[in-house]
């Protein structure tokens, strides 16, 4: 997984560039005061329609039965919550994609100068795809909501599911102009255990007050790093790690 070590740290480095940093908290600052502003608004509504469902349900017939509905109360707020942590984290990562990835490309691409431009990519293919990686995550999301009860889920679920849709979105936009079709696929078939790994270790930042803010540009940096370092051992015939480039300017 020296590989993955390697996107990190360039990712880091990256993230002193000054095109990097205009843009660096763009998308975490604005889908929490999106979803901040929406769930004040309808957390009354919100809270309502999922305590009514939790009421139709034998559990909580059981619990209302033994004198604990204020607890069903607060489940609904724990669901609603949940559900909205889901939003803002799709909403960053959307907006990284939208707004952010076009400045990452530039920035680390840039730095594989032997990586001749191959762009099979389109823009219904990389809404098809981020659209495709948002259903999954949701529908994975919604049918592991109950696991959040258990304390444990509530730490290890958000972070699977965010590995997974970290992935999905980026490696498509990272190998966006480099790669093509068949090259992507191979990338991709290859490299899925690196990719979910670091998936992984970057949902551990999604976690840490404050640093999470830059969560979804240190995402995107370092899927392109990983992606494209991918790409030119593939096209190279190897299998090793490309050795890290001068840093763009």
């Amino acid at each position: 997984m020296l590989s993955v070590v390697t996107a990190i740290l360039k990712a880091m480095r990256d993230l002193t560039h000054p095109r990097v940093l205009a843009v660096m908290l763009v998308p975490m600052l604005g889908s929490i005061i999106v979803w901040t502003a929406v769930a004040w608004y309808f957390w009354g509504a919100w809270t309502g329609v999922v305590a009514s469902f939790f009421s139709d349900t034998a559990f909580a017939r059981w619990m209302a039965g033994v004198g604990f509905t204020w607890m069903l109360q607060g489940l609904s707020a724990i669901a609603v919550i949940a559900l909205v942590v889901a939003a803002a984290l799709v909403t960053a990562l959307v907006i990284t994609e939208l707004v952010v990835m076009p400045v990452i490309l530039s920035v680390a691409g840039r730095q594989y100068p032997e990586l001749d431009k191959e762009p099979s990519a389109t823009l219904v293919g990389s809404m098809g795809n981020t659209a495709a990686g948002i259903a999954i995550f949701t529908a994975l999301w919604l049918v592991t909501l109950p696991l959040w009860l258990t304390g444990v889920g509530a730490i290890v679920l958000p972070a699977v599911l965010s590995a997974y849709l970290n992935q999905r979105i980026f490696r498509y936009e990272a190998l966006a102009e480099h790669a093509g079709r068949d090259e992507y696929r191979v990338i991709v078939q290859r490299a899925k255990g690196r990719l979910f790994a670091l998936g992984l270790a970057l949902a551990v930042v999604y976690y840490i007050p404050f640093v999470n803010l830059i969560a979804p540009v240190l995402s995107g940096l370092a899927f392109t790093h990983l992606c494209l370092g991918e790409l030119v051992q593939h096209r190279r015939g190897g299998h090793t790690p490309a050795a890290m480039p001068a840093r763009a300017r």
